[in-house]
């Protein structure tokens, strides 16, 4: 795989050392256990697998070579480049406008931009309206694109799927920067609805079986579907494809669903008429980090720290599995390690942060688990490792 050049202090010289280890070790990657850090009052179990992936050090390169290279040029992202925090301030600090909020509330006017400006597209790619207003101004698209290939492979999924006259559901959060660009896309081709999660999934599969009526279908999802969309048409003939950054397994499970619904009202012989398999739309590391959390499940640590940006999707989602065994602490950097006994984390229930005491339990012995998400450097992780061995010999 391509090796990017991004800024040193990205890097970690512990965490690099470890990962290569198990590159070299494990190189096709059969085992996702994670590594043992024996410090002796302290052991860490760092995840096989975390950190910057493909998409998002490729988006980095290109964002600080675009820097370097034009010095004396305005230069926009149209969103933040990726969701952490520590990235998107330092690409502030260096003179970089963010022309919208992640949620899409602008903050840049379009009549601000001209010709002349550089307007970097970030790893979650962009919908095809807001491509045609780049356009209009003069700005040129896809010289500063940074869209991440795996995304791309979902869009390509959904147009096949469209040009078959299949109709796309979207596994995503409908007001996620990934999901709008990839429903705009979809859309372009086809009906397409987005789906949030099993829950829907399940209510979806009782419409298409006439358990519930139309209108429910209309006020569920609602702003979640295709202009025109029609119950009785466009839900005849389906295929799933996914935000990349969700659940992997929860993908596949509302893929399931709905095929076993396809499968009940047409029947067997029928059922390649009426259902795609999409199964190749999963981002590799997405599910590389979902199978090393899955191996730091089988530990017996006290408590888990996952490293991430609190809007990050698929760090959310490595915190929620880790909830299900651990005290689980998601925090943005060390800086919200106050001490040994204080910690300010997110809670993902309440959206909002929370201070915990006495989070680190009084034992000879402490045993934590450590991870982060895809969009967060491997520096983070070693200041997290580095602020908690100080509290101890």
């Amino acid at each position: 795989m391509k090796k990017f050049e991004i800024p040193e202090y990205y890097k970690s010289s512990i965490i690099s050392e470890i990962k290569r280890q198990r590159k070299d070790e494990d190189p096709r990657k059969k085992d996702y256990s994670p590594t043992e850090l024996n410090y002796g009052n302290v052991i860490f179990f760092i995840a096989r697998h975390f950190g910057f992936c493909y998409g998002v050090e490729n988006a980095i390169e290109t964002a600080y070579r675009i820097i370097n290279e034009n010095p004396n040029k305005r230069i926009f992202l149209l969103s933040e480049m990726i969701h952490n925090p520590g990235v998107n301030s330092d690409l502030k600090r260096k003179g970089v406008k963010f022309i919208m909020q992640p949620d899409g509330t602008q903050l840049v006017d379009w009549n601000e931009l001209t010709s002349e400006d550089i307007v970097i597209i970030p790893a979650f790619g962009t919908t095809l309206e807001i491509e045609k207003q780049l356009s209009k101004i003069g700005i040129e698209v896809y010289q500063y694109n940074t869209t991440c290939p795996f995304v791309e492979k979902v869009w390509n999924r959904a147009s096949e799927l469209g040009k078959n006259n299949q109709t796309v559901i979207i596994h995503g959060k409908h007001n996620h920067e990934e999901t709008r660009a990839t429903f705009s896309h979809s859309v372009s081709n086809g009906a397409s609805l987005i789906v949030r999660d099993i829950a829907e999934a399940k209510i979806l599969s009782e419409i298409i079986l006439g358990k519930k009526n139309t209108d429910e279908f209309y006020r569920i999802f609602e702003g979640k579907y295709s202009k025109d969309f029609s119950v009785t048409a466009d839900l005849k003939n389906i295929g799933v494809v996914n935000q990349t950054t969700m659940l992997a397994s929860e993908t596949q499970e509302i893929s399931n669903i709905l095929k076993e619904t396809m499968l009940k009202k047409y029947g067997a012989e029928n059922l390649n008429l009426h259902f795609a398999d999409t199964r190749d739309t999963l981002c590799y590391a997405t599910n590389d980090n979902q199978q090393a959390t899955f191996g730091l499940l089988e530990t017996n640590a006290d408590l888990a720290i996952v490293v991430g940006g609190y809007n990050s999707s698929n760090t959310s989602h490595i915190v929620e599995l880790l909830e299900e065994k651990f005290p689980t602490y998601f925090i943005s950097s060390d800086k919200e390690i106050i001490s040994k006994n204080r910690i300010k984390h997110f809670d993902l229930s309440t959206k909002t942060i929370m201070e915990s005491k006495s989070f680190i339990p009084n034992k000879s012995k402490v045993k934590i688990a450590l991870t982060s998400g895809a969009s967060c450097p491997d520096a983070d992780v070693e200041n997290v490792l580095r602020k908690l061995l100080s509290f101890y010999k």
